[in-house]
């Protein structure tokens, strides 16, 4: 099995919101960018959220327009050994240190999970320190979790409640 890591957090001192994922696919990781697999929803989830059109947007405009909204992003893993994207493969990982992310974030507020395995793990690496935020779990934007989109989209939209 492959040893795969993941992505730098994409933070400032002004995120209210801080999405973590498990740890990026192969397309993503391939193209060093969050949410790069076209069938991936992630962006036009957070377009819906936003009111960004995120998808139009270059990689780096999309982070920058996150960042605007007060929204970061990072994953649970730093590494693990997995073959694949899926998550269910997800072997031998090694955590972010989510706690020490999260007391450097002064507005933070809440704490969205993209997906079942980012939730399950993400609140293990946090410990007692998640109660002092809202916990926001979603179902995955990945096409691998088959959940209809508009599904998706109503548990996703409740991000809206948390901006500003």
């Amino acid at each position: 099995m492959t040893r795969k890591r993941s992505f730098p957090p994409v933070v400032d001192e002004q995120v209210r919101i801080l999405i973590l994922g498990s740890l990026p696919g192969n397309v993503s990781l391939a193209h060093s960018q969050y949410y790069a697999h076209p069938q991936n929803r992630f962006w036009k989830l957070l377009s819906e959220v936003t009111g960004a059109d995120l998808p139009a947007l270059s990689y780096p405009d999309r982070l920058q327009t996150l960042l605007g909204k007060r929204i970061g992003l990072w994953d649970v893993v730093a590494e693990a050994r997995r073959d694949g994207s899926l998550d269910s493969n997800i072997r031998d990982q090694v955590h972010n240190d989510l706690p020490t992310l999260a007391a450097t974030l002064p507005q933070l507020t809440t704490i969205a999970f993209n997906g079942g395995t980012a939730a399950r793990l993400g609140l293990k690496a946090l410990g007692p320190q998640a109660a002092r935020y809202r916990i926001v779990q979603l179902p995955s934007s990945s096409p691998a979790y088959t959940r209809p989109y508009a599904e998706k989209l109503d548990a996703w939209l409740q991000l809206k409640d948390c901006l500003d």
